[in-house]
């Protein structure tokens, strides 16, 4: 499996970072996990492109992860294609048929299927999932595939979700704000450690970044290792990792 991340940002990107967006492919399959703004510009730097993305995968629907899904569709339609599969949580027709009723000129260009899932397990682009519920402002959901790969989405760091993850190889967490930052409904680098403590994970990359994040990686990793002794990076935009 390859996991690259398009998009390691926040609703206030910056110019490194965009908004959300993980590609996972795996044997000749494509998905994408969530469509912020810019992740339409990383596919193509990524080399993979808009025409190979035919299913989109969304943890929730807040802005800075489906602001590029018309974008998707516009370019898809324009580049000849035909289709696209949107899945996601409750909602997500709604508010597919929301921006295609504000954006009327996009209707019937392409074939949109709308699957709607909840916590569980199912399978999607050819992968089978787990799907669990986050702490969020929205309904968001965490989706796991096999041991390889676990995303958080958008989530405060809690023990559920850590036995969710735990065993994967790799787990993409939201890790927002450094500790001095007063938040909710994300996690800061103490909690998130406290959470993880004494699971068994292969890897853990930090994503879904704000700027206040930037010049304070080294004392984020700190504060997490004070509690979890495990292998912690920081995820950037375009970093691809092979899992085997």
């Amino acid at each position: 499996m390859r996991v690259t991340f398009l998009g390691t940002g926040s609703a206030m990107p910056t110019g490194e970072r965009f908004q959300t967006g993980v590609l996972v492919q795996d044997d000749g399959r494509t998905l994408l996990v969530d469509c912020g703004s810019g992740v339409l510009h990383r596919l193509q730097q990524s080399g993979v492109g808009y025409e190979r993305i035919s299913t989109v995968l969304l943890t929730h629907h807040h802005l800075d992860h489906v602001a590029d899904l018309l974008p998707l569709m516009k370019a898809r339609w324009l580049a000849g294609e035909e289709h696209l599969e949107i899945v996601g949580p409750q909602g997500t027709k709604a508010l597919i048929d929301d921006l295609l009723e504000v954006h009327e000129y996009m209707q019937g260009k392409l074939d949109v299927q709308v699957r709607e899932v909840v916590a569980g397990e199912f399978s999607v682009a050819g992968f089978d999932v787990s799907a669990y519920e986050t702490r969020h402002s929205l309904p968001c959901l965490a989706y796991r595939f096999g041991d390889l790969f676990t995303f958080s989405g958008d989530s405060e760091a809690f023990a559920g979700l850590a036995n969710f993850a735990e065993g994967s190889a790799i787990l993409a967490h939201d890790c927002s704000f450094p500790d001095d930052v007063d938040v909710s409904n994300h996690p800061t680098p103490d909690a998130l450690g406290k959470a993880l403590a004494g699971r068994e994970i292969g890897r853990v990359y930090l994503t879904h970044l704000y700027p206040h994040t930037e010049g304070r990686h080294d004392e984020m990793l700190e504060s997490i290792g004070a509690h979890y002794d495990g292998d912690v990076r920081f995820a950037e935009d375009l970093k691809t990792i092979s899992i085997e």
